[in-house]
């Protein structure tokens, strides 16, 4: 029974100004585009294996969280464009060594009777043990990350 604490899911949710399709295709085709968005948060993100935007690709991420640089390597698990969602299973980089698993799920809706979205991101996670606090440090990160991609897509137009 003790197990279960070492499962955690976390959520944050972020409305924007921009279109559902124009934030998702950022991540599930070019994010490699997101460092040119946020270089405050996201430095560099590189293709190591496979397709932009296909399930399988392996991503490099090089980014700054709580003022510490950082790597992540992820594979994109799954990409549907219908629903406006991608996932990523980090495989290798700094939150390994605080997780056995951890799965990002990022899904943008159009808001309901207006302009605008509501993008979704969503933390599925197993720590290595109970002395790692849960990684809810991540939320006002990709909070403002949010934020800048959307006012770096706004600005496109």
């Amino acid at each position: 029974m003790a197990q279960s604490s070492l499962f955690g899911e976390l959520e944050v949710e972020v409305e924007i100004k921009s279109p559902a399709a124009k934030f998702y295709h950022m991540y599930a085709g070019r994010p490699h585009h997101v460092a040119n968005a946020t270089p405050r948060n996201v430095q560099a993100c590189d293709l190591h294996d496979g397709e932009w935007g296909e399930v399988g690709s392996i991503i490099f991420w090089n980014y700054v969280h709580d003022g510490q640089a950082k790597v992540a390597k992820e594979r994109i698990e799954v990409v549907e464009p219908e629903k406006k969602l991608v996932k990523f299973r980090v495989l290798e980089g700094d939150l390994m060594e605080e997780f056995k698993s951890f799965l990002i799920t990022i899904q943008v809706t159009p808001k309901q009777g207006g302009s605008g979205s509501i993008v979704k991101w969503h933390f599925e996670y197993e720590k290595i043990d109970e002395n790692i606090s849960h990684p809810e440090t991540l939320l006002p990160f990709f909070a403002d990350m949010i934020k800048e991609i959307d006012e770096h897509l706004l600005s496109e137009e």
